[in-house]
């Protein structure tokens, strides 16, 4: 098991196509946070969705369970608890999806709501019978929940070390923006956001 798992984390490493993250919990590699752009043209844009993964010792055998951390307003999936209705995380699981094909689906799950089997059934409805106020509100929550990491501005070569160490990128950004770092420029800074992280 986790020697798939490690393949699947690494693919999704070195992946450039898609921009997602995968970040194990340092003390068990089966607890991942994971994190997909939201996808262009829809009321997800420009928001950043945090998933967790749970992943069962029958891995590939048996799908891992995911939620969203980030709050979604969106017909299949829970706004109050992050449960995710998905047929490959379900009934139509085989051991060829990974996590990075799990990621690639719940973003075109985004894209493209399934009205007819919800998660959340007032979200559904209003999907179908209120299409401009459920575009409104899904881009208001998008813009409240799911703020993106300011990733673009902070050195990616100084946030690599404290990836490698198992920090999540998440809280790494908000340590380097607590303390007004935008790169490493000395072993002192170095410390200083270790601190922190731990």
């Amino acid at each position: 098991m986790s020697k798939r798992l490690l393949k699947d984390l690494q693919a999704i490493k070195n992946d450039t196509e898609w921009h997602f993250t995968a970040t194990p919990e340092e003390s068990d590699l089966t607890k991942i946070q994971a994190s997909f752009p939201g996808p262009a043209k829809s009321p997800y844009q420009g928001g950043s969705f945090v998933v967790e993964f749970d992943v069962p010792p029958e891995y590939p055998l048996k799908p891992p369970r995911a939620k969203f951390v980030t709050r979604v307003f969106h017909p299949n999936i829970s706004s109050q608890t992050g449960a995710i209705c998905l047929d490959i995380l379900k009934d139509k699981w085989t051991p060829v999806y990974s996590l990075l094909s799990i990621l690639i689906s719940l973003q075109q799950l985004l894209d493209s709501p399934n009205a007819a089997d919800p998660q959340d059934a007032e979200v559904a409805k209003v999907y179908n019978e209120r299409p401009e106020e459920f575009e409104r509100t899904a881009k208001e929550w998008t813009a409240r929940y799911a703020k993106p990491a300011k990733a673009a501005t902070i050195d990616d070569a100084s946030v690599s070390p404290f990836l490698d160490m198992g920090f999540p990128k998440e809280k790494i950004i908000a340590v380097f923006e607590e303390l007004g770092l935008t790169k490493i420029n000395s072993d002192s800074e170095k410390e200083a956001v270790l601190n922190k992280l731990l």
